[in-house]
């Protein structure tokens, strides 16, 4: 049998995630929109799905996990490091005042920006850009989400976090990380705690693992 979206919910719901908001984003975002059109029939189900150049979407209850950790309040800046098909930033757009997306495939980027037009969201952007750098120019961001692995959080996103924002970001050796939740507090930028552990996409380069 097909899933549904309430199915999804109530999976993400039993992983623990309470946020009244960020459930009935889940409810009300179709991610059916937001994945290849082959997978539609896929989508309602907590798992990750392919996308071009290797990619894949972020598992969905992954993907609450990480955004009710942001604690958004409904009018925050927001930086989405890993746009991929923009569910998560369709989400994080229910949320929060603004999201800047980022993501470093041309064609993805595309549609992604597809995706949240035909899914009427206004107040978010993608940005086709290497993600390692951040995106100063709208800095600084009340919150980062980042959706992909790093051995440690890349220099220019601390710089670009607010004062008392909160960063999420997978962080390990690439393959088995943690999922870390940040804070840009009253002692700096330090570790708060772990949200869950997960396999994510590795980013090369600066700031990131060794090119291959």
């Amino acid at each position: 049998m097909v899933s549904k979206p309430e199915d999804l919910v109530q999976t993400i719901a039993g992983e623990g995630v309470r946020d009244p908001r960020l459930l009935e984003a889940v409810r009300t975002v179709p991610r059916a929109g937001f994945v290849p059109a082959s997978l539609a029939w896929q989508a309602y189900e907590d798992r990750p799905l392919p996308i071009p150049h290797g990619q894949v979407t972020t598992q969905p209850s992954l993907v609450a996990r990480m955004v009710e950790a942001l604690e958004l309040a409904g009018s925050e800046q927001v930086l989405e490091v890993g746009a991929g098909y923009a569910w998560q930033t369709a989400l994080l757009a229910r949320l929060c005042g603004f999201v800047w997306a980022v993501e470093r495939f041309g064609d993805v980027a595309q549609t992604a920006r597809k995706n949240l037009a035909r899914s009427g969201v206004t107040n978010a952007e993608v940005v086709t850009v290497d993600g390692r750098e951040g995106l100063p120019k709208h800095a600084p961001y009340d919150a980062i989400l980042v959706a992909a692995a790093f051995p440690s959080v890349p220099r220019p996103l601390v710089e670009q976090l607010g004062a008392g924002g909160r960063l999420v970001q997978p962080a390990g050796p690439g393959g088995r990380e943690e999922v870390v939740l940040f804070e840009n507090g009253t002692r700096g930028f330090v570790r708060r705690r772990t949200i869950a552990r997960a396999h994510f996409v590795r980013l090369h380069g600066a700031y990131a693992f060794p090119e291959k």
